[in-house]
């Protein structure tokens, strides 16, 4: 394959910040069409960076025999169908995170990947940890926090606690389905490092039932919580603590914390993109410096077109490392509205 020719449906935010200019900078990639949710949306897209070739339904996009690869910038509630759409119609698939709307799409766009196994599927992974990653596997592995006790995800902010803030999108259960407030995005960071958990015992709370529509200003229905609280049982006997708010006045920064019986590591999420960490006996955490050889980062979009030319498989993210968050997010939604514990995997 010499030029890859690729569509996108969706040109939202982090298209707009990181898909295009990302596949922009590729060798012998090719924007080459476009679909938006509205004709107006398109055709500005369009225009804003030059590509050629504009649909009015997503179907023709994907359908389009001069496409080798489809960009899936949508909110969640379409990656699914136009996910198994494009990966039917002999597609590359990109797909935006979260993956799905639940784990019964995640389980359909992992077997239509898998009808298909010749074709790349790749999620837009976690943009946190990518920096450190590589350090923090090393460090586990040789045993710097030796046996792993508790884990500790902290990820709070204010954003939703005046309730004359209009409805986002991410609060619609419609739109994005039972992912809630930033905890696939962590869960999807803390899998990476350490075992998945093997139970969950969730409480989710919504302190303001109804915000007014961006559009019309009109009272919606807030589909995800405001806050949710979560207790985890890992292999081996590890425990963990969740802490999502969106509610949170001075809430301490977005963090993953590892604790076990020599050590810690923490993670300071963004802005902050640094590891700290102290053995037994030491005094305060100190930051862990990163050499320059170790350090990760953003490739997504390099990733992906690599993938696509044979020259590596997808790391961050495959659809199988999906359905394993999406399944903990399904968990944390039936935990919380039932009031009991539920074990992973999920059984049916």
């Amino acid at each position: 394959m010499n030029t890859i020719r690729v569509g996108i449906v969706g040109v939202g935010a982090n298209t707009r910040l990181r898909h295009v200019p990302g596949l922009r900078a590729c060798d012998d990639v090719e924007i080459v069409s476009v679909c938006n949710r509205r004709p107006e949306s398109t055709r500005q897209a369009a225009d804003e960076y030059g590509i050629p070739r504009t649909f009015n339904k997503w179907q023709d996009l994907v359908a389009d025999e001069n496409i080798d690869a489809v960009v899936i910038g949508t909110w969640p509630y379409l990656h699914c169908e136009v996910t198994v759409a494009a990966l039917r119609a002999g597609k590359h698939v990109l797909v935006e995170a979260r993956m799905a709307r639940n784990a019964a799409e995640a389980h359909l766009m992992l077997d239509a990947s898998r009808q298909r196994d010749s074709l790349v599927a790749q999620i837009v992974p976690s943009p946190f940890g990518l920096r450190v990653h590589q350090t923090v596997k090393e460090l586990l592995d040789d045993g710097y926090v030796g046996q792993l006790r508790e884990v500790v995800v902290l990820g709070c902010h204010a954003g939703h606690a005046d309730p004359a803030t209009p409805l986002h999108w991410r609060q619609s259960a419609e739109l994005s389905g039972l992912n809630m407030l930033a905890m696939g995005i962590l869960h999807e960071t803390l899998i990476r490092w350490v075992p998945d958990p093997v139970r969950v015992l969730a409480q989710t709370q919504t302190f303001t039932p109804q915000r007014p529509s961006p559009d019309t200003g009109e009272p919606g229905d807030v589909g995800t919580p405001d806050s949710v609280h979560i207790l985890t049982e890992l292999p081996g006997g590890a425990r963990g603590i969740y802490h999502l708010s969106g509610v949170t006045h001075h809430a301490p920064p977005m963090q993953i914390r590892l604790f076990g019986s020599e050590g810690t590591l923490l993670y300071l999420c963004d802005p902050d993109d640094r590891l700290l960490g102290a053995r037994k006996g030491e005094g305060e955490l100190a930051e862990i410096l990163i050499p320059a050889e170790k350090q990760g980062g953003w490739r997504v979009e390099a990733d992906f077109i690599n993938a696509i030319r044979g020259d590596k498989s997808v790391q961050f993210t495959d659809f199988a490392t999906g359905v394993r968050y999406m399944e903990f997010t399904d968990a944390v939604a039936r935990s919380a509205a039932g009031g009991r514990a539920i074990a992973l995997p999920l059984e049916g």
